[in-house]
């Protein structure tokens, strides 16, 4: 019963349903996609997201400085029934705004309409230099 209630509680709160929601929808995020999308400071996307790890929810990745974060690919059957759950409900509702919000922040980031890579486009370098000049 331990388990479930630690599940449950990591879904019960609004911001870790709203990533939860940006994660079914966008497979993979990097942890300053979180920050820019739903306007919070790093360390509280961080707490949210290790909630849902902890829970055993979430898989991480490092990239560098980097941290992504994905659905866990080898969930349990409680936990997969939760979800897929869960995706059902929020395929019900209106998650445009949402996605606008990840989808402005991955373009002010440097990342085209679409695109949900996890470090900024990068200019190469003699381009950086002349924007610097």
């Amino acid at each position: 019963m331990r388990d479930l209630a630690m599940i449950f509680s990591a879904l019960a709160d609004p911001t870790r349903l709203e990533m939860l929601a940006l994660l079914l929808r966008h497979r993979e995020l990097c942890v300053c996609d979180f920050v820019g999308a739903l306007c919070i400071s790093q360390s509280k996307a961080s707490r949210h997201l290790r909630y849902m790890w902890n829970a055993r929810l979430l898989e991480d990745r490092r990239d560098g400085l980097w941290v992504h974060y994905r659905i866990h690919p080898e969930l349990d059957s409680e936990r997969r029934t939760i979800l897929k759950a869960v995706e059902r409900v929020m395929g019900k509702r209106d998650l445009g705004e949402l996605d606008g919000k990840l989808q402005a922040w991955l373009e002010r980031k440097g990342c085209g309409p679409g695109c949900s890579a996890a470090t900024p486009a990068r200019k190469p370098a003699r381009a950086q230099a002349r924007a610097r000049a």
